[in-house]
């Protein structure tokens, strides 16, 4: 979910594919599963299957678009090329919402993973002093942080391969003594909650391959820009085999029904195994990696806005610099909506990180049915075309439909359809002006 870092000389397709594998593993994963697993069991392994390859044809979409359009804008600018001004600018408010969402599942993620340490504390104090330390970032330049992306996510992915690694040898029998005997139970039940387990876990499983929209805009940086599908299908077959085998390690480790959103579905398997600073290491590579993300976030939703100020789709006062060259306006609605996010949190500490994940990931997928709708209408001509892009839309709707079968998820869905609701009210005024030039 990160904004990764621009390469300083152009790269080659498989650089740039394992440059998005460690940027798009978040919290989106590493507790989104959590929720993903809870709700579809030991099948929850076939909807990471069928959103990976949902995902697939998203971006090979954005690549083909970027390949032979390279445009800064990127799928904004090509909604707009498509169906004028009004698509480019309800698609930069959707894709700026999502983020902003997307910000504060991260801010809920990481005060959950700090309670592993501090249970004491309520879960909004934890998200006050992220989003404060976050913030203070930004207002000091957030280069460094972005420079060190990489780092983070090789981090992120050897935490997923640290893991792998000990569930390994749980199962050899070479740790752990006869808890190993146990683990095997979740298989016995493949559809704990019917199929509509599996449907509701189709969004979160989705939610976890967020950030593919970003590795579009990097397509730019290739060295050959036509190698952007190849190195997409590369970056999500690594990607997907690293979210299927970890979870399907969890489930041999850990039964379902002991998995909550409260925990990283990693954390409750690590901990039950006699290496007491396995878990804690696990924790920090959590907590580092997703406030680095964070911050990314918050940077990355801040100059939307001014970029949408630019271009004449956001108010000319989001775009004004104030001090420390930061346009003050752009943080302040930034900084007011991290607060509202605490606010929340304080509110509905129980279901807060559900909430937002699932409204965070349906604003997203909308944004990717809109990158759908852009490539049908630009490129997409041949049959082939035609039936990757309903497989995906498909796949898509089932994501979304899934929210309606679940108390908590619905909520997220409604929240989504407000946000839907007020943009294409200002859509409808914006073009009630000024027409579409």
């Amino acid at each position: 979910m990160a904004k990764c870092p621009k390469p300083e000389a152009k790269i080659a397709w498989w650089q740039m594919s394992f440059i998005g594998v460690g940027c798009i593993i978040g919290t989106g994963y590493f507790l989104g599963s959590s929720i993903a697993i809870q709700k579809a069991g030991s099948s929850v392994l076939m909807a990471y299957l069928l959103a990976g390859l949902g995902t697939w044809i998203v971006f090979e979409s954005l690549a083909k678009l970027t390949a032979h359009h390279p445009e800064k804008g990127s799928f904004r600018t090509y909604a707009k090329q498509a169906y004028g001004n009004w698509a480019g600018f309800s698609n930069g408010w959707v894709y700026w919402s999502s983020e902003m969402l997307i910000m504060g599942s991260q801010l809920t993620a990481l005060a959950i993973f700090a309670q592993f340490w501090f249970p004491q504390l309520a879960l909004w104090v934890l998200a006050a002093i992220f989003a404060a330390l976050g913030l203070l970032i930004i207002l000091m330049g957030v280069k460094k942080v972005e420079q060190m992306e990489s780092v983070f996510g090789l981090m992120k992915v050897a935490a997923i391969v640290m893991f792998v690694l000990i569930a390994l040898a749980a199962l050899m029998g070479w740790i752990g003594g006869d808890k190993t005997e146990v683990p095997t139970a979740p298989f016995q039940t493949l559809f704990p909650n019917g199929g509509v387990g599996l449907w509701g876990a189709f969004l979160y499983a989705f939610y976890a391959f967020g950030g593919i929209e970003v590795m579009g805009l990097m397509a730019r940086e290739l060295k050959k820009p036509k190698d952007a599908p190849k190195s997409g299908k590369v970056m999500l077959l690594v990607l997907t085999s690293f979210y299927l085998i970890s979870i399907f390690f969890v489930l041999k480790l850990v039964p379902s029904i002991e998995i909550n959103a409260d925990e990283s579905p990693f954390i409750t398997a690590l901990v039950q195994f006699d290496l007491p600073w396995v878990p804690h290491l696990f924790n920090s590579v959590l907590i580092i990696a997703g406030f680095s993300t964070m911050v990314a976030s918050l940077y990355a939703v801040t100059t939307m806005l001014v970029t949408l100020a630019e271009e004449g789709d956001a108010p000319k006062i989001f775009s004004v610099e104030g001090r420390w060259s930061i346009p003050t306006s752009a943080f302040g609605l930034t900084a007011a909506v991290v607060i509202l996010s605490i606010l929340v949190a304080i509110l509905l500490p129980e279901r807060i990180f559900e909430y937002l994940t699932t409204a965070a990931g349906l604003m997203l997928l909308y944004n990717w049915i809109f990158i759908l709708l852009s490539f049908k209408k630009l490129m997409g001509n041949t049959a082939i075309d035609m039936v990757k892009i309903i497989v995906a839309f498909l796949l898509i709707l089932i994501a979304i439909g899934g929210t309606l079968f679940d108390q908590i998820s619905r909520a997220g869905f409604f929240v989504s359809m407000g946000f839907i609701a007020v943009i294409t009210i200002a859509t409808f005024f914006k073009q009630k002006k000024f027409g579409d030039n």
